[in-house]
């Protein structure tokens, strides 16, 4: 087991900068309604984004807003800059030309595109909306034809087994699976929109046994709730079962609203674990290491894992 991916505090996953224009949005079309999320379908400027994401070179996303309703999210800060009044997995905008956009940012450019592209960096590409709009599968059917780029899909969803033929042609394509917790309960109060844990873990091995490189990422790691030994031994020896070697950490980050709503969510759920998300806000950056110290020695105590 390794955790290369395993990013520095205070490192989000947010796309920085445009590929070739610096405008995201050029207007936003058709607002529907479904039960529970406000939708908008919207046309975007620029289908990849410069990204500082480390060991990536670009990002992509669909889709603006996440219907998972994930309370830990650290992509809620969008909410401060899409004109949204709506809370976070309450709404959605769906950037129906991005797919457009993409094959003409490609085409342009001088020299044959290349680099890393890390798709559902502040969303989720494979949300149930997905499953209507087909912008991650088209979206991937263009880069297909640009070997230069290496694609790399984050996500919580079972859907992403639909584009297995797609993600077959990709140049060193590899499927990331969040995973926070195994325990059924626990995911249904913190993502409550996302694909169930076990459900992630047997699309993961559909994927593996399509050929297709798989890796799991454990994050956040949440206050006395999914960090602590037996939860991420449990966590652990599950993938190991299902196959998955490659396991990367990510210890929470306590932006503002992030703690704000995890507060309230462990105040409803888990109020005898309160405390520990407390001492944890109170010191995040001591907290870590001593999270990632404890991770570490699991991993000596699992070299089979390894």
């Amino acid at each position: 087991m390794k955790n290369g991916r395993v990013r520095r505090t205070g490192t989000a996953l947010v796309g920085q900068g445009t590929l070739f224009d610096n405008d995201h949005t050029a207007g936003k079309d058709l607002v529907k309604s479904v039960p529970g999320v406000t939708v908008r379908e919207i046309h975007c400027r620029s289908a990849l984004n410069r990204t500082k994401i480390p060991g990536f070179d670009y990002c992509m996303n669909p889709y603006r807003g996440c219907t998972h309703g994930c309370v830990y999210c650290y992509a809620s800060f969008m909410c401060r800059f899409t004109g949204h009044e709506e809370e976070w997995g309450k709404f959605l905008d769906v950037k129906v030309n991005l797919p457009a956009v993409l094959q003409r940012q490609l085409a342009r450019s001088r020299t044959a595109p290349r680099g890393k592209v890390l798709v559902g960096t502040v969303t989720d590409a494979y949300q149930p909306a997905e499953r209507k709009y087909r912008l991650t599968r088209s979206s991937l059917e263009v880069l297909a034809d640009h070997p230069g780029m290496e694609i790399h899909v984050l996500t919580k969803s079972t859907l992403v087994r639909r584009d297995i033929p797609v993600l077959k042609r990709l140049k060193g394509c590899e499927v990331g699976f969040t995973i926070t917790t195994m325990d059924e309960r626990s995911a249904r109060i913190l993502e409550p929109g996302a694909s169930p844990p076990l459900a992630r873990l047997e699309a993961a091995e559909e994927l593996m046994k399509e050929g297709i490189r798989v890796w799991a990422f454990v994050a956040p790691l949440l206050p006395g709730l999914t960090d602590t030994d037996d939860s991420l031994s449990a966590l652990l020896g599950t993938l190991r079962k299902k196959g998955i070697k490659q396991v990367d950490f990510d210890p929470l980050n306590p932006y503002p609203a992030v703690a704000s709503r995890l507060r309230t969510t462990y105040r409803r759920h888990f109020p005898g674990l309160l405390s520990i998300l407390e001492e944890y806000l109170r010191d995040p950056e001591c907290c870590r290491r001593e999270t990632m110290d404890r991770i570490r020695l699991l991993e000596k105590s699992c070299q089979e894992f390894l």
